[in-house]
């Protein structure tokens, strides 16, 4: 998250790297060497589930009306202005919106940008919607200072085929403010159209600022869906603005402008929903997760079905009568040719008497 500072603070210039890089900034600004900072990593079997965290609330975020918003390069990230209209509901107090900004790599796809990362690994850029919370503090400045000041929106971004036609709402207008210090006025748009459409399945946690001065006043909310964008518009959010000032003697890109992750310490990352969904970052995922189990229930049932009726045939055979004659006991030569011819009048005997019935004269139906 990108914030201006106060005049004192705005007289260093900080950056990424070099001499008052991200490595140097608690030297020049104290808190960002707190124990409470921004951004961190979530390791999805470590976070807590928390019932009492209901969907989040845009609110007013796709009335944007006719004014224009302002977009500008302010040497670390483009940002938009946001009219006092639009805030958040869904958090104990009421947050007022103020701008949005973004964070980003240099490689392409799949070389990192985000400033989160879940389960260690980085999205390709980051999203974020900076709000202040005007229920108990008059203004932004006086909130940014307070533990309970801000709300933080953060938004993965991951690269696919298709175009995102909400963010060219941003991207292309940023040739216009290639260099530091650069404004412009763009048509309003839906800010929501931004935001995954899952705004109920989110991490929260206490940190900062990810950029100095690093207040330690954001209760910050990561979606656990992320937004596709294409990879030509991620190519243009990496190479079209610069660090450096339009009268500036060398051109330097605007890349690689999110932090470092910082260890959680002793705090605790909730979770709106159960660990069960915690790996699946899209319905599509769900529910492709939902058919293979259904599919591996069916698969199952046809093999117990085919071995209860195994067993089933086998023990019919077991139980079907034997032509066999019962062991007798031994005897002696005369009594076993007795018996012998004894048991072949009992078997010829159904035979003669199946001949003597009379078959049934033939009846007529009435």
């Amino acid at each position: 998250m990108s914030w201006t500072t106060a005049p004192a603070a705005e007289e260093i210039t900080w950056t990424y790297t070099g001499l008052v890089g991200q490595s140097e900034w608690s030297q020049y600004f104290p808190d960002c060497g707190g124990t409470s900072q921004s951004p961190v990593d979530v390791v999805t079997t470590q976070t807590k589930y928390d019932p009492s965290l209901i969907p989040l609330t845009p609110l007013g975020y796709s009335q944007h009306g006719n004014k224009p918003f302002t977009l500008y390069n302010n040497g670390h990230t483009a940002v938009i202005d946001l009219p006092d209209w639009m805030g958040l509901g869904g958090l104990p107090w009421l947050f007022t919106a103020v701008q949005m900004h973004l964070h980003w790599g240099s490689g392409g796809p799949s070389h990192g940008g985000s400033e989160h990362t879940i389960n260690g690994l980085s999205a390709d850029a980051e999203l974020h919607v900076v709000h202040y919370n005007s229920e108990l503090y008059a203004n932004m400045s006086t909130a940014m200072t307070q533990s309970d000041g801000l709300a933080v929106l953060g938004i993965l971004i991951v690269t696919g085929e298709e175009t995102n036609l909400a963010f060219n709402n941003i991207l292309n207008y940023l040739s216009r403010i290639r260099h530091a210090d650069q404004k412009v006025s763009i048509p309003a748009f839906d800010i929501q159209s931004l935001l995954p459409k899952d705004l109920g399945r989110y991490y929260r946690y206490n940190g900062s600022l990810t950029t100095p001065p690093c207040y330690q006043s954001v209760i910050w909310t990561l979606f656990n869906e992320r937004v596709q964008i294409s990879k030509a518009q991620l190519l243009k959010m990496e190479t079209i603005l610069y660090t450096s000032k339009v009268e500036d003697p060398d051109r330097m890109l605007l890349q690689d402008n999110y932090r470092a992750t910082q260890p959680l310490n002793h705090r605790v990352v909730f979770a709106s929903f159960t660990a069960a969904l915690v790996f699946f970052s899209s319905a599509g995922e769900v529910t492709a997760i939902v058919i293979g189990v259904m599919c591996g229930c069916v698969g199952l049932a046809v093999i117990i079905r085919f071995i209860v009726k195994t067993i089933r045939s086998t023990s019919s055979w077991d139980v079907l009568p034997s032509n066999r004659p019962a062991p007798m006991s031994r005897m002696k030569g005369p009594e076993k040719a007795k018996e012998k011819k004894q048991d072949m009048a009992l078997n010829s005997t159904p035979k003669a008497e199946k001949k003597e019935e009379p078959s049934p004269s033939p009846q007529t139906e009435p």
